[in-house]
C-alpha cells in the first residue's frame, strides 16, 4: 500500500505509526506542508494521513496552505482513497465533509479514557478499540459529526472523539501514535499550553503511567492493518 502524511509542523509526525507502516511493506511518503512542500497527485496514493498541529482549520491568514490542504482532502475523498485524519487533520476532514468546527468546551491534554460507540461494531473497526482506554489528547478544539458517519468515541471533556464514514475514512479527535519521544516533543513545543485546567494534565502526570504508550501504539497498529483490507 502507498502511504502518503502530511504534516504541518516539525514535531508532529506519525510516531508508533512509522514502524507499523514499514514493517507492514508500504510505501511511505510525505508532505511537510510548513516548508512549502507540494502535494502529490491524487493517484500516487492509496492512503492518506493528516496529521495534527498547533494551527486550526481557520488559520487560512497565518498559514495560506491550509487553503489548498482542504481542496486536497476535497479531491482524495472525491477520489474514494482510504483517509486517516488526527487531531487537527480530524478536524479537516470533518470541515470538508461539512460539519461544524468550534472551540471545545475544556481543553483536553493528557491521558484521559474515552467510550468507544456501538455503532463500531458495524464497521471495519470492530473489536479494536476496547470499552473504555486512556488516551492521549492534545486539543482545544472540537467537531460535530459529519452527515453519514458513524460517531467513533466520546470522553467526558469532549462528546465528539472521531468518526468512521464510508468504512475508509476515520477521524480521531485524539492520538493513538504517541511515543514517549513524541510526547516529549509536543511539551517542548507546547508546554504554555498545560495551564491547570480541569482536563489539562501536567507534565508529571503525563509519563507517570509508561504502559498508557505501549497500549495506545497497540491499538493504532490494529487500525492501519484494519485499513490494508
Amino acid at each position: 500500500m502507498r502511504v502518503h502524511t502530511l504534516q504541518h509542523v516539525p514535531f508532529e509526525g506519525l510516531g508508533s505509526m512509522e514502524a507499523t507502516l514499514k514493517e507492514r511493506g508500504h510505501t511511505l511518503t510525505m508532505t511537510r506542508l510548513y516548508d512549502g512542500e507540494p502535494l502529490p497527485l491524487v493517484n500516487t496514493f492509496d492512503l492518506l494521513i493528516i496529521m495534527g498541529g498547533p494551527m486550526g482549520v481557520f488559520d487560512e491568514a497565518a498559514h495560506p496552505w491550509l487553503n489548498a490542504e482542504k481542496r486536497f482532502i476535497n479531491a482524495t475523498l472525491s477520489a474514494k482513497k482510504r483517509l486517516l485524519g488526527i487531531c487537527l487533520g480530524a478536524q479537516l476532514v470533518a470541515q470538508v465533509l461539512g460539519a461544524t468546527i468550534t472551540p471545545n468546551p475544556h481543553r483536553e491534554i493528557g491521558w484521559f479514557p474515552i467510550r468507544p460507540h456501538l455503532a463500531l461494531e458495524t464497521t471495519r473497526l470492530k473489536g479494536i478499540f476496547p470499552r473504555e482506554v486512556a488516551v492521549f489528547h492534545w486539543h482545544g478544539d472540537t467537531f460535530t459529526i459529519p452527515d453519514g458517519a458513524t460517531p467513533l468515541a466520546s470522553s467526558e471533556a469532549c462528546p465528539n472523539q472521531g468518526f468512521i464514514m464510508d468504512n475508509r475514512i476515520i477521524a480521531l479527535q485524539f492520538h493513538l501514535e504517541t511515543t514517549p519521544h513524541s510526547a516529549t516533543q509536543l511539551i517542548e513545543n507546547g508546554r504554555h499550553e498545560l495551564d491547570g485546567s480541569p482536563f489539562v494534565q501536567t507534565e508529571e502526570e503525563i509519563f507517570a503511567s509508561p504502559h498508557h504508550f505501549a497500549t495506545v501504539n497497540r491499538i493504532m497498529r490494529s487500525l492501519l492493518i484494519a485499513l490494508e483490507d
